[in-house]
């Protein structure tokens, strides 16, 4: 698959390097230079610098040919303009954004964009640790 992860902070140097080890063709987005430089000399995707919902910046990206966007900054709003970008002018179906609010998930999900609220995700692994009989 052709991936674009927009955002090279903890998450997104993560999934980045995790799905290059499995064989998909990923691009990095992120406004820091620095940030891309996380990733290490093993990363062998393309990286681009720039703001992940700027259309010029997705399409250097490869936007056109890409089957999924995952949008990983560390900024909820960013997250869900970038993905709306996706969806809307560039039409890619599946469309990822991460965010850390989850009292936004109801509003982001109305909206059509798929989110994965991190918070949310922590509080239900850490309810099922407390609550499962060992």
């Amino acid at each position: 698959m052709y991936i674009i992860v927009v955002g090279c902070s903890r998450v997104g140097v993560t999934i980045a390097q995790s799905l290059e080890s499995e064989g998909h063709s990923v691009v990095v987005v992120d406004r820091s230079r620095e940030n891309l430089q996380k990733l290490g000399r093993s990363f062998s995707g393309i990286t681009v610098v720039g703001s992940g919902f700027a259309p010029e910046v997705l399409k250097e990206a490869g936007i056109e040919r890409a089957d999924v966007l995952l949008a990983v900054t560390d900024n909820d709003n960013a997250n869900i303009v970038c993905a709306q970008v996706a969806r809307k002018l560039f039409n890619l179906e599946k469309v990822f954004a991460r965010i850390y609010d989850p009292a936004r998930a109801a509003t982001y999900q109305k909206m059509g964009v798929e989110i994965i609220s991190e918070t949310q995700l922590v509080v239900d692994a850490l309810k099922e640790k407390v609550f499962t009989k060992q």
